[in-house]
């Protein structure tokens, strides 16, 4: 049994905790949250776990072999030395850290003291991500001529770039790519400090384009990307509730005679590709107390979290230089 303590209860806690919770090889030993009510909440729901605390210190004094760390990102350095320090494996929800000093000097420490350190880019155990990577990897698509993300809608607490174009850089080098972000074009209309829309182009192993859209403001939730290759295209909806991946011929020949009112935007078939319906912090879960009892690398560790941090570090300065 792998014991697991969580601490943060607020938006993205309580879905790790489900999943550790549940998990026949896991055996949570203990909670934390700021918030006494959330923790008593919690104790409530579920009643195997008997220590729940206010003070992140506690949390530290049980034996715990992992410790969950689901606290804004502004507190990620902090909790995740503490956790290492004490001789605790951390996972920590994205972003890794605010800073890359501070993710280098997490995965030094860790790295000494001999602990993983694992990071919650969950798309990485998305079953629609693995099979988008299966199918570039297989050449359906051809060779790969560009990235079309869009995220938009969310819950406004922290910057958009940060928390959610995160999601489509890990997505992106999950798949097999270096990112090389290449311009920022951002606003903080309601956050002095805070992006909270942004269009990011970036270049992908070099030759390949790419666009982001984050938005905290649309009054509609999108989660697509569209992967565009000389044989196919590929179109994922995370938010269709189940055809969600569908493959376009990549149709390029000229139509003369198409009627400019009546256009023909589908020239060729489409295929909709069968996806295993699993939550991925369930495959996520699983992996990480695998990888515990097993020995072996975590598939996301500190430094891909590293790597994209420094992606989200050049979002800043290039936006930064546009104002």
């Amino acid at each position: 049994m792998v014991k697991v303590a969580v601490a943060g209860l607020g938006y993205w806690g309580p879905n790790l905790l489900r999943n550790f919770y549940n998990h026949e090889l896991c055996e949570v030993v203990g909670i934390c949250d700021i918030d006494s009510q959330k923790v008593k909440k919690f104790l409530g729901i579920y009643q195997r776990v008997r220590n729940g605390f206010t003070d992140f210190s506690e949390i530290l004094k049980l034996s715990a072999d992992l410790v969950v760390i689901a606290t804004p990102p502004e507190t990620h350095y902090e909790l995740s030395k503490k956790a290492l320090l004490a001789g605790k494996h951390v996972l920590v929800a994205k972003p890794f850290t605010t800073s890359s000093s501070e993710a280098e000097e997490l995965i030094d420490i860790a790295e000494r003291k001999g602990l993983k350190i694992f990071v919650d880019h969950t798309f990485a155990f998305n079953p629609c991500v693995r099979k988008i990577k299966h199918l570039i990897e297989s050449g359906e698509l051809g060779n790969i001529l560009y990235f079309d993300c869009e995220r938009v809608r969310g819950v406004y607490n922290v910057d958009v770039i940060w928390d959610l174009a995160v999601h489509d850089f890990s997505i992106i080098s999950f798949l097999g790519y270096e990112i090389e972000v290449q311009e920022v074009i951002s606003t903080r209309f309601f956050g002095k400090y805070k992006n909270d829309i942004a269009h990011i182009t970036f270049t992908a192993n070099g030759n390949v384009i790419g666009h982001i859209y984050v938005n905290w403001f649309s009054p509609v939730k999108i989660r697509k990307m569209i992967i565009g290759g000389d044989k196919k295209v590929l179109w994922w909806d995370d938010v269709h509730p189940f055809e969600k991946i569908k493959v376009y011929d990549a149709d390029r020949s000229p139509q003369p005679d198409e009627n400019p009112f009546f256009p023909s935007y589908i020239s060729g078939d489409i295929r909709i590709v069968r996806v295993d319906n699993k939550e991925s912090l369930a495959i996520e879960v699983d992996e990480i107390i695998k990888t515990i009892l097993n020995g072996g690398e975590p598939l996301v560790g500190g430094k891909e979290g590293l790597k994209i941090v420094r992606i989200l570090e050049k979002c800043d300065r290039l936006a930064s230089s546009k104002r």
